[in-house]
């Protein structure tokens, strides 16, 4: 497939930023919005364009004017789930109609191809069986994972109505670097940047729960096989296995070289107890599998931070 113009949203943030990385190395020209609200400049690609904006603002038509893109690919969102249970408005302001927005300016604007990251942590909800498909039934328990669901709604609807291609990529437990280890979305960069200060992570919970940890760099793959197939539809990006916290702290604690155990705090609502994904649609159709394991991943994740996070206050 020809090289195409891509509109890269949330293209300074921790997935979005890979995204662009992995779309210039294959010779697209690519466009990025972010409005480093939790973007980092020092993130961004330098052979990008960059608009700074946000999703929800009327300034968005000017860039669609400027750019004219083949497709979009849409990343930039509110992604902390336990704001989305604080302020249900902001998260629906912000994945909905920030979302609809995009989709409006997709459609005035001949955009050929949308490419969605949803989540597949938290649409499911606690699964009826493990590992879920793409036709498992959608329970959310939290306000995000309703959110990100219900633009998949409209993505089919302005494929139905419009002819906008799209394709909604469900991504698991996304880690690696410039992931950020100060806030409160991320548990990898959370229990890394501690580790390696020498404090104690706090597992919410027993630690019981099971998460479906892939590497960030395989999920920004996936975004650039969106763009060379014909495929639309709805695919899972999974490692197809469970990994409980308490498992995940122990292979930290053990890169990290950390000799403090983590403390235990009271579980938090709306987080599921145990999910992993089934990706074997995203094989057939898409060619993807994850490459990185979770061990190489963390390591690979630990030796960024130790560089590049350790001391940095920055955002």
């Amino acid at each position: 497939m020809p090289p195409q113009k891509v509109l890269v949203t949330g293209g300074a943030g921790f997935i979005g930023s890979h995204v662009v990385d992995l779309l210039i190395e294959a010779g697209h020209d690519v466009a990025v919005v972010d409005d480093f609200s939790t973007g980092r400049r020092r993130n961004l690609n330098p052979a990008a364009r960059l608009y700074e904006a946000d999703i929800r603002s009327p300034d968005l038509r000017a860039v669609f004017e400027a750019e004219r893109p083949d497709a979009v690919d849409h990343h930039a969102a509110q992604v902390d789930l336990r704001l989305s249970v604080r302020d249900p408005l902001l998260d629906a302001d912000i994945n909905i109609m920030g979302s609809l927005n995009l989709l409006e300016l997709s459609r005035e604007f001949g955009v050929k191809r949308f490419v969605y990251s949803s989540t597949g942590g938290a649409v499911y909800g606690e699964p009826e069986y493990l590992p879920c498909d793409e036709d498992h039934p959608i329970r959310p328990l939290s306000q995000y994972g309703a959110s990100k669901y219900v633009v998949e709604h409209y993505l089919r609807m302005y494929r139905d109505l419009y002819g906008l291609d799209y394709l909604i990529l469900r991504y698991p437990n996304v880690y690696g670097p410039r992931q950020d280890p100060h806030g409160e979305a991320g548990v990898v960069a959370i229990f890394t940047g501690k580790m390696l200060q020498g404090r104690r992570p706090v597992i919410n919970g027993d630690g019981e729960q099971t998460r479906d940890f892939v590497y960030v760099k395989d999920c920004a793959r996936a975004n650039l096989l969106a763009l060379q197939t014909e495929a639309t539809g709805i695919y899972n990006l999974a490692s197809g296995e469970g990994t409980t916290i308490n498992q995940l702290a122990a292979l930290l604690k053990e890169i990290t070289g950390s000799s403090l155990d983590p403390i235990h705090g009271p579980a938090k609502p709306g987080e599921t107890r145990r999910i992993y994904l089934d990706a074997r649609r995203a094989g057939e159709v898409l060619g993807w599998e994850p490459a990185v394991s979770l061990r190489a991943g963390l390591a690979e994740t630990a030796a960024y931070f130790k560089e590049v996070e350790l001391g940095d206050p920055s955002r």
